[in-house]
């Protein structure tokens, strides 16, 4: 779960803020650079693990971080999401 202390947030806001808006410079009609998030995140990544030493304890965290954050997306906005447009648009499945 992505759940800090709100003090703990504020050390990072203020980068996410400015990388969320070079993300989204293009507005809400321009595509979404997915590569470009894509390397935000794998940079970070790389640079912990050169500060961190290649370690598997290391590299487990991060995919167990990843992962989580993929399941909570998921969770939290993509099966509201999915259950909003079924009631709209009708099912596909017979359940």
């Amino acid at each position: 779960m992505p759940y800090i202390e709100p003090n703990d947030r504020k050390k990072y806001d203020l980068a996410i803020e400015k990388i969320v808006d070079q993300l989204n410079i293009s507005g809400i009609t321009g595509f979404y650079p997915v590569g470009e998030l894509n390397y935000i995140i794998s940079t970070i990544i790389k640079k912990t693990l050169d500060r961190q030493g290649l370690r598997y304890q290391t590299v487990n965290a991060i995919i167990g971080s990843l992962e989580c954050c993929k399941l909570e997306l998921y969770r939290r906005i993509a099966i509201p999401y999915e259950d909003k447009k079924i009631s709209i648009n009708g099912d596909v499945y017979d359940v």
